[in-house]
């Protein structure tokens, strides 16, 4: 496989595994060709008889449809894997060949999302379900507790398992999604078109990179479009739209809640255009508000910042804004 193809997916982990203090164990997946052999799975996708399987690490990270073993050679306390999917996909995790001793503290639980630093995506503001629900936990439910499906394109799982030669195995099976909702991109450059139709609830696009995004349009409910020229459409865009009830946020920060992080712009006004903004933070998020009562949409584009180009405290008149060393 030509490195223009994997780069994308190799550059989010390195990425995430910064925030996660995993820089050592993609190392170590570099090294044990364990990394690139996941990445090479997209040419052999192609037919409908291969199987992917490969052990599954105590920390780890999954980006394909397959059947990960995870035996003990020790115990293992504190072990988690983070599984993502395509934008359009969710994602469908069921245990198998479970050989843990629950009564003795070891247990695995899926989570619908995922948990960095304690920090949950997508936030409790943008899920549908409560928090409580989002867990299935194998060792409370053993009829039902081993199989979960995601609402969105990332999702992960936790396990202790502390005697040795215990362990399970994990098969993840993408699912595609009709209406995407919460999603973490895996590319720091790209475009998406994010549709509600007639719901309420809150979308983001989370980009794990400092980036521009470009606005190419927004379809809000039955507002009328808007031609702005770019002094106008500057005012418009920092007007305050949350009393509006349909709208499109962009967000900086560096944790991935987004109730958490700094509203860089909002607009609630329909754009037929162009409309930009470099956001110089660890994460980038676009986030569309529905009130229900619309079909609402938004197009954008996205590209990493060169180093030259990111902002600095203060630009764009923010104060207290992603600082940048």
């Amino acid at each position: 496989m030509s490195l223009d193809v994997r780069a994308p997916l190799l550059l989010f982990l390195i990425s995430l595994s910064s925030r996660l203090g995993l820089s050592r164990h993609i190392e170590d997946m570099e090294a044990s060709d364990g990394l690139y052999s996941l990445l090479s799975l997209d040419q052999k996708r192609d037919s409908e008889d291969f199987i992917f399987r490969r052990p599954l690490r105590c920390l780890d990270m999954l980006a394909t449809d397959g059947y990960f073993s995870f035996v003990a050679s020790r115990p293992q306390l504190a072990c988690a894997a983070f599984i993502i999917a395509e934008p359009s996909e969710v994602i469908s995790l069921e245990l198998f060949d479970i050989n843990i001793d629950c009564s003795a503290g070891d247990f695995i639980k899926m989570f619908d999302g995922w948990v960095l630093k304690g920090e949950k995506f997508p936030s409790s503001q943008d899920h549908q379900l409560p928090m409580h629900q989002r867990y299935t936990d194998y060792c409370s439910s053993p009829s039902s507790g081993g199989s979960s499906r995601s609402s969105q394109n990332v999702a992960m799982i936790f396990f202790r398992i502390q005697s040795a030669d215990s362990g399970f195995t994990l098969a993840v099976k993408k699912l595609h999604n009709p209406f995407p909702c919460n999603i973490m991109s895996q590319s720091p450059e790209g475009s998406f078109t994010m549709v509600m139709p007639h719901q309420r609830r809150n979308c983001s696009f989370s980009i794990i990179y400092p980036v521009e995004i470009r606005l190419t349009e927004i379809g809000l409910g039955q507002a009328k479009s808007n031609e702005l020229s770019p002094q106008v459409r500057q005012r418009q865009v920092w007007s305050g739209c949350s009393g509006s009830g349909d709208y499109v946020e962009l967000l900086g920060g560096n944790g991935v809640d987004t109730s958490k992080m700094f509203p860089v712009a909002d607009l609630c006004f329909s754009l037929n255009g162009l409309a930009q903004m470099k956001i110089g933070c660890d994460n980038s998020v676009l986030r569309l508000v529905s009130s229900g009562n619309y079909i609402n949409r938004v197009s954008f584009q996205y590209r990493l910042l060169e180093h030259n180009e990111l902002p600095k405290t203060r630009e764009n008149s923010l104060d207290n804004f992603c600082s940048v060393e």
